[in-house]
């Protein structure tokens, strides 16, 4: 039988991690020694292999609690699940190989390879493997859908003759587009928060995509003024004037501070999804401090804003958060 220490190094987690799961209940430590040491026997290390293989999935721990405890569940189907995975992902590396290769080789003789090879490399680096899996894609309908696609390409054409025509981003022609906007990326993210933060930190980080969707860094400031204003407008119906002049000023000092913070946060998640550690405590103190610069120190108006949050869905459109995330957030500040 394995100690928590040992356990814990050769699955590759932290010892909190393992606390954590005993103390929800999805990996219970099967004995304890004399001394009060959590032992681990090999049902034990059978069933974290199946928590660990689920969690690759995308599956969340209380829905992994769940799908382990039903009894058509099999550890064989499991492991047929992972392998085709893995046979995926392993197809998907050598047809990323093969793409290279061909580039490489064109170029070795001297020849400009076409732009359809630079395009198909280009969406297998940058999709699949740093933004995306496989999986994903197929249900990300900006992906997969010619018309939603079609849909962004008028919309951006749009914004950059406002902003060509150096339209004022709290004009009303901009303030409709801005509102289109918001419901396109709810549409084409299928609502989903996080691939949302992903596709903000693509087209941050892709400068061919920037050129090949016309959506340039200057555009992007353009119309995330003209969503800042639909937002306020929104905040308006729940929030005192005092907050709302807190909400504009810090829009246009540390806005951008917002998604580089969500993003660490979802990493520290991931990595540990315990609250109760240093890490996480002092990112919940970091969104604690950004979050009271936004609204101002009045305490009654944080329940206005969560009040507004939950009632306008344009106010959870893009955020890049979730409940799950909020509630981890608010165990870590309570930790000491």
């Amino acid at each position: 039988m394995l100690k928590i220490g040992e356990l814990a190094a050769r699955a590759g987690l932290t010892v909190r991690t393992l606390h954590h799961y005993d103390r929800i209940g999805l990996l219970t430590p099967s004995a304890r020694s004399a001394a009060g040491y959590r032992l681990y026997n090999r049902d034990d290390l059978a069933r974290l292999h199946q928590i660990l293989g689920l969690r690759q999935f995308g599956m969340d721990l209380s829905s992994i609690g769940a799908y382990l405890d039903r009894p058509d569940f099999t550890a064989l189907a499991l492991l047929d699940r992972q392998l085709a995975a893995l046979a995926q992902q392993i197809a998907e590396a050598q047809q990323a190989r093969r793409q290279l290769q061909a580039v490489r080789d064109q170029l070795a003789l001297g020849e400009s390879p076409d732009l359809s090879v630079w395009l198909t490399t280009l969406e297998t680096l940058h999709m699949y493997e740093k933004y995306f899996t496989k999986q994903e894609l197929e249900q990300l309908p900006i992906y997969r859908d010619p018309e939603a696609q079609a849909d962004w390409r008028v919309l951006v054409g749009e914004v950059q003759i406002l902003m060509d025509q150096a339209i004022d981003p709290r004009e009303s022609a901009v303030l409709e587009r801005a509102e289109r906007w918001l419901a396109l990326l709810e549409r084409d993210t299928a609502g989903n928060p996080d691939w949302q933060l992903r596709l903000d930190t693509m087209h941050e980080q892709e400068p061919d995509l920037q050129r090949d969707t016309g959506i340039s860094p200057q555009l992007k400031q353009f119309i995330q003024e003209a969503i800042g204003e639909v937002r306020l407008k929104l905040y308006a119906r729940y929030l005192p004037h005092g907050a709302l002049v807190h909400m504009r000023r810090h829009m246009a000092a540390r806005g951008r501070e917002w998604h580089p913070l969500i993003a660490r946060v979802r990493a520290q998640m991931q990595a540990d999804p315990s609250p109760a550690t240093p890490g996480a405590h002092a990112l919940a103190l970091e969104w604690m401090a950004l979050f009271t610069d936004m609204v101002g120190p009045d305490p009654a108006v944080i329940p206005a804003f969560r009040d507004a949050v939950e009632r306008e869905p344009l106010l959870r459109v893009g955020r890049g958060m979730n409940e799950a995330m909020i509630a981890w957030l608010r165990a870590a500040l309570e930790q000491r």
